[in-house]
């Protein structure tokens, strides 16, 4: 049996990045295999976001020809509901994240429908179920574009082999075709093949797994040796004796 390298002049799906840190963004911005990028509010806190909407403005004045996302904060469907009409106002390529609940597992759906049918572009977030996708892709509709962000990484993370999950979601979602399925919340990166090899149309990508993008097809013999010596490196820097 061969080892066979895979290839990232193959794939198909589209990578996202998904941060919240400027300088990351800026740095992605700038690699030819990033086509769009996703923000959330958990994303902007960490990276120490204090003005939203200036956020927004310096994201946007540094991508402007790809799809961004940007999510409303609120809890109740109103004050959604206005900001994700705000949100959408900020330019053409702006897509507003709406999740799939409020806090208190009410459904959105109504809210994603009324947005989608006036034309605004949705990215609905935090799917996990199959269930939620029905619901969410008969929202949507033939509406504006859309993407559905079902978090792939953290149905895995329940045990659950979420390759089959995925494939399902698509097939779900077939008969619209302006909507595009995300792969949400890689936790590694054999996940961008296997969102590929699915069909999945996007996966969303965070920067330290983007970083390990030049290991992809590397020789594993030579990838094997270089881990001898950081082991044996290391324990030579730490002086251990025996």
């Amino acid at each position: 049996m061969t080892d066979a390298a895979p290839s990232l002049e193959r794939l198909k799906v589209r990578i996202f990045a998904d941060g919240a840190d400027l300088p990351g963004l800026l740095e992605m911005a700038a690699r030819p295999y990033v086509s769009g990028f996703t923000t959330n509010p958990t994303l902007m806190r960490k990276a120490g976001v204090a003005d939203y909407r200036a956020f927004a403005r310096e994201a946007l004045r540094a991508v402007s020809d790809r799809p961004i996302s940007f999510e409303v904060f609120a809890d109740e469907p109103v004050e959604m509901e206005r900001q994700a009409r705000e949100i959408a106002s900020w330019g053409a390529n702006v897509f507003v994240k709406v999740p799939v609940t409020t806090t208190r597992g009410q459904s959105c759906a109504a809210l994603v429908r009324r947005l989608a049918q006036d034309g605004l572009q949705l990215n609905v977030t935090a799917l996990l179920t199959l269930e939620q996708v029905r619901e969410v892709s008969q929202a949507l509709g033939d509406g504006a574009p859309a993407f559905v962000s079902v978090f792939a990484g953290r149905v895995a993370d329940t045990g659950r082999d979420p390759v089959p999950h995925m494939a399902e979601a698509l097939r779900i979602m077939a008969p619209f075709p302006r909507q595009q399925l995300i792969w949400a919340s890689p936790r590694e990166l054999l996940n961008v093949f296997q969102a590929d090899a699915i069909g999945c149309h996007v996966i969303t990508v965070t920067n330290d797994v983007l970083k390990k993008l030049p290991l992809v097809g590397k020789d594993l013999g030579a990838y094997s040796l270089e881990t001898v010596r950081m082991f044996f490196d290391d324990g030579q820097a730490a002086g251990y004796r025996l």
